[in-house]
């Protein structure tokens, strides 16, 4: 079965995601400096959670150039990606309009170790059907980024309930872990080339 189809909806998807999360930003009601102070917790969430979609869209576009079909189980299994990642707006919500507080840090970080989750997931379906000595089965690799980010998600989730501050840090590097893109796949698609 070809990918095309799966790349689109999974495209479409991610960018209603974005659009989402921009329109629950509001238009501060003034137009002084003090005006911003109250949504400027909503405006750090939303930065954060843009960059982690973006990583995620980045990451999925990448792999996919090395991915030749798709199975049921991957269709199932890139829908379970996109179920955590279309909770992202509503944490991301969730953790501004509350400033922080634990509960929605910890839901915050939840969503963003099952996304993680769900991308594992994918790839070890995707490398079942194509092999480990195929194209994607040698651009992935150990993953180590990947089990490190799950690490401190499970510390961030943790920690939240104390200081929810060290928990927004651990959640900001796993994504500045991230930022740069995932080199494996392109790396070993431009040798092949």
């Amino acid at each position: 079965m070809g990918k095309g189809r799966l790349e689109a909806f999974s495209d479409g998807v991610i960018a209603v995601i974005i659009t989402i999360m921009v329109l629950e930003m509001k238009v501060p009601h003034g137009t002084d400096s003090a005006a911003l102070a109250p949504v400027l917790p909503i405006f750090l969430t939303y930065v954060l959670s843009f960059i982690y979609t973006g990583i995620y869209w980045n990451n999925h576009h990448h792999m996919f150039h090395a991915v030749k079909h798709v199975t049921g189980g991957t269709l199932w299994a890139n829908l379970h990606l996109l179920f955590w990642l279309s909770l992202i707006p509503f944490v991301t919500g969730w953790m501004g309009e509350n400033h922080f507080e634990s509960l929605p840090v910890a839901a915050y970080g939840a969503v963003l170790f099952c996304s993680a989750i769900a991308y594992t997931i994918l790839t070890r379906v995707l490398l079942a059907s194509h092999g480990k000595d195929s194209l994607f089965g040698k651009a992935l690799g150990n993953d180590f980024k990947g089990w490190i980010s799950l690490v401190f998600y499970i510390a961030g989730i943790a920690v939240a309930f104390w200081m929810p501050w060290l928990a927004c840090v651990l959640y900001a590097i796993v994504a500045a872990l991230w930022l740069w893109p995932d080199p494996r796949f392109e790396k070993l698609l431009k040798e092949q080339a």
